[in-house]
């Protein structure tokens, strides 16, 4: 059986009635929307579904809308080893609640890159097993990938060490 949209599509508005899933199609990519809330139950489907089997988290990361009312957007981006499939998932992220579940426990390779989106964006990742910043300093208050982190950085927020 080949893998299709239409398959994914079926799947997982059979699994999820009640979600709100936007479908988007472009240059033969597949990316799925939805409400953050069911991030973890919707990877967990997608990756042990024997049709669907994506069982490799290839990156997480985020975006930074700047102006709109999500400002945030998490996107993984998934593969099917299987079906030579690459699929990305986005959920929004609102900066009044700066967080979203941990998709760890479904891909172990995500812990890493959650880390990064956290260190870089403050995006938090509830139920993270070791959520602690990777590139800057614990005590870095600032965010550096956000839209409003000034391009040349921010003189003495981030001093050099000593000799």
């Amino acid at each position: 059986m080949s893998l299709t949209k239409e398959v994914i599509e079926q799947k997982l508005k059979e699994k999820f009635s009640g979600e709100n899933f936007i479908f988007n199609e472009y240059r033969d990519e597949l990316t799925i929307s939805f409400d953050k809330k069911n991030v973890v139950p919707i990877c967990k489907f997608l990756k042990e579904e024997v049709e669907l089997q994506f069982k490799l988290c290839e990156d997480v990361t985020a975006i930074d809308w700047a102006r709109r009312k999500n400002r945030f957007t998490v996107v993984y981006h998934i593969y099917s080893l299987k079906h030579n499939f690459r699929l990305s998932l986005k959920a929004d992220v609102d900066e009044s609640d700066l967080s979203i579940d941990s998709v760890s426990s479904v891909w172990k390779t995500a812990n890493w890159e959650e880390r990064e989106v956290y260190d870089m964006y403050g995006i938090k990742f509830n139920n993270h097993p070791d959520l602690r910043r990777m590139y800057m300093p614990e005590e870095f208050e600032y965010y550096p990938l956000r839209k409003d982190f000034p391009l040349m950085g921010i003189p003495g927020s981030n001093p050099l060490p000593k000799k």
